[in-house]
């Protein structure tokens, strides 16, 4: 039975979890939900020398990456994956990106380096967009009244749902494509107001009033989110993995989630 090891098993390593182990991996990780504590080397050096895959979906801390900084000479020669964001593209305007766009120059620089050390350390790459779910969806935001419409003309965001991530990963694990970056996005960068207009349309609810971000209240990490503007492209993860999203647009995503 192959072993899975991911360190960190948050929202969406979860879902990596459960299509693993729906295959006959036998899975472990480190985490407040995992089984594995994070400070106790001896157990996770044990479980890196069994894993035929591990996983870090662990984000930077203090500029660094907390996972490379503890356990990278176990690591050596493993197969290994590591999930990070989109956002290293930083700003491109609008226009679409793929993995051979420069790194680094936007606002999640800690983020670009911790890419830049797993790639340099022969992993696999996922460069994820906005993520959403069960639990955490548009839907959500509607109902609780917290959604809101920006008026930011031609802005626009790519996003992915969490399931489709899983099923990207499990291509990668399975399959025999190389170490590399690879961005898991859906096939439709839209605007947010647009996922908003749906998500109330399907709840048969009038949409939130168009607002700056000063009238929303916008909190600094969200007006961050705003102040890039890019399309994603997944060509390179559907040619090389193999990897076809279930949810090819948000329509699909929030039809499933309702």
């Amino acid at each position: 039975m192959a072993h899975l090891f991911i360190f960190g098993l948050g929202y969406t390593a979860k879902r990596i979890k459960a299509q693993a182990e729906a295959l006959g991996w036998q899975v472990s990780a480190t985490g407040s939900d995992g089984d594995v504590g994070f400070d106790d080397p001896a157990h996770v050096t044990e479980h890196i020398a069994r894993a035929a895959y591990i996983l870090s979906s662990v984000p930077p801390a203090d500029d660094s990456d907390p996972v490379l900084d503890a356990y990278a000479e176990s690591l050596n020669g493993k197969r290994l994956g590591y999930l990070s964001s989109t956002g290293v593209y930083g700003d491109t305007q609008g226009a679409w990106v793929d993995e051979s766009a420069p790194t680094g120059t936007g606002r999640r620089t800690a983020r670009a380096e911790a890419d830049a050390r797993w790639l340099d350390h022969g992993a696999q790459v996922f460069r994820l967009p906005g993520i959403y779910g069960p639990g955490r969806n548009p839907f959500d935001r509607v109902r609780s009244g917290k959604a809101h419409r920006i008026d930011l003309p031609g802005q626009v965001f790519s996003r992915v749902h969490v399931e489709d991530i899983a099923t990207g990963v499990m291509a990668a694990m399975t399959g025999e494509a190389p170490a590399g970056a690879y961005n898991l996005g859906d096939d439709l960068p839209c605007s947010q107001n647009e996922v908003i207009e749906e998500a109330c349309r399907l709840l048969g609810q009038e949409p939130p009033p168009l607002q700056t971000m000063d009238e929303a209240g916008l909190s600094p990490m969200a007006r961050g989110f705003y102040a890039e503007n890019r399309r994603v492209a997944n060509g390179k993860a559907k040619r090389v993995l193999g990897w076809q999203p279930n949810y090819p647009t948000y329509r699909e995503g929030l039809i499933s989630l309702l």
